[in-house]
Order: structure tokens, then sequence, then C-alpha cells
């Protein structure tokens, strides 16, 4: 495929809440620390297209349901949201995209899942202020982490050179959900006080 078919670029926000505790072990390859690991991601496109398709203030969520290390195996199982306000040319590109199919990071991810077992269109609503992230799919999800507290109140607690991140190139901002609970695709969870961390991100193929 030649590059000018492919060519496409994201860039923005994005945050996730897992169960883990603080800090989730996975950004380091290793095991998560409850033998599993159910993590909601999310990300919101400041500015974005897939060739001639603008997908600016678009947002877009995925969950994932490691039962083990998820680099290790068994592989994730995996659903996608995105966002009610995408036309059906915006859909098709932001799948192409967020399953891997049109390279960079996501085709690296997309090895890592084993089953999608849906994608759908939803009412996301993602905020952001200060240090807090929150994120809502009425009757889905609801997802909202706040940084956690370092000793110079001015600078952000990060993980710094990560093995493992979802937006490579940014070191994330250590959180802690006040609320994290999830209903779908047969998955129910709350995982509320648990992990959270948030970064912008760019990705390109």
């Amino acid at each position: 495929m030649g590059s000018k078919a492919n060519e496409w670029k994201l860039e923005g926000d994005y945050f996730e809440g897992c169960n883990c505790d603080s800090i989730c072990p996975c950004i380091f390859l290793q095991d998560p620390d409850k033998g599993f690991c159910n993590a909601v991601v999310a990300w919101h496109i400041e500015k974005g297209h897939y060739q001639q398709v603008q997908l600016d203030g678009l947002n877009s969520v995925a969950v994932f349901v490691a039962p083990g290390n998820m680099f290790t195996g068994p592989k994730l199982k995996a659903a996608f949201y995105f966002d009610g306000h995408a036309s059906e040319e915006q859909n098709d590109a932001m799948t192409k995209i967020f399953s891997g199919q049109s390279g960079g990071f996501f085709a690296a991810a997309a090895n890592l899942v084993g089953e999608v077992v849906g994608i759908k269109p939803a009412p996301i609503t993602f905020g952001m202020e200060g240090k807090r992230r929150w994120l809502q799919i009425p009757e889905y999800l609801e997802l909202e982490i706040e940084s956690l507290k370092g000793n110079d109140p001015n600078k952000d607690s990060l993980v710094t050179n990560p093995s493992f991140t979802v937006a490579p190139g940014y070191d994330p901002v250590i959180s802690r959900s006040t609320k994290h609970s999830y209903a779908d695709f047969g998955f129910k969870w709350d995982s509320s006080g648990k992990n959270g961390f948030y970064s912008r991100f760019s990705y390109g193929p």
C-alpha cells in the first residue's frame, strides 16, 4: 500500500483507568497485580485526519480485558466505542486506525488482542480540567481520574521511560480513579479507587 493511501495522523489527549493498584505493573511488562487487568482507555482527538477525512474533535474509547499478562498471554478481549457524532466516513476511518489495519502503534497493539467482542457508536462525553479527566457513556461506562499529588504541587508525578504506554513518547501522569464502572458485552466491574494515567498522544502510520 502506498504511503499516500495510508496517510493519517492523530493527536490530542488520552487517559485510562484499570483495576490495578497505582502504579499498574503492566506498563513494565509485568503481571497485573490482581492476576488480570480490566482497562478502559479514552482518546480525545484534538487534530486528526485519515487521508482526506477530518477527525478533529472526535472521541474514541477502548475496553480491554486481560485474563493474565497482556504481553505473554492469554490474549486480550477488546471492545471499541466511536463517537456517536461521527459520520459513516469518519467511523470507517477510525475503525481502520484503531483496529491496527493502518499501521503504527495500533498495529503493534492489535497483536495483543485475541478477540474484538464489539464495535459500536456511542454518545461519549470526554472532559478535562486541571489534573482531572472524566468520561461517560450513558448506561455502559463512567470513568473519572485525578493525578496523585507529589511533594511539589506544581509538578506532575510521572512514570518516566516505561516499557509500554498507550501514548509512546509521552511519560504518563500517575493518577487514581474516583469513579470507574463498566457494564457491556457481558463484562461488568467497579474499579473505583484504582490506577489511572493520562498524557498527550500523537500517532501516525
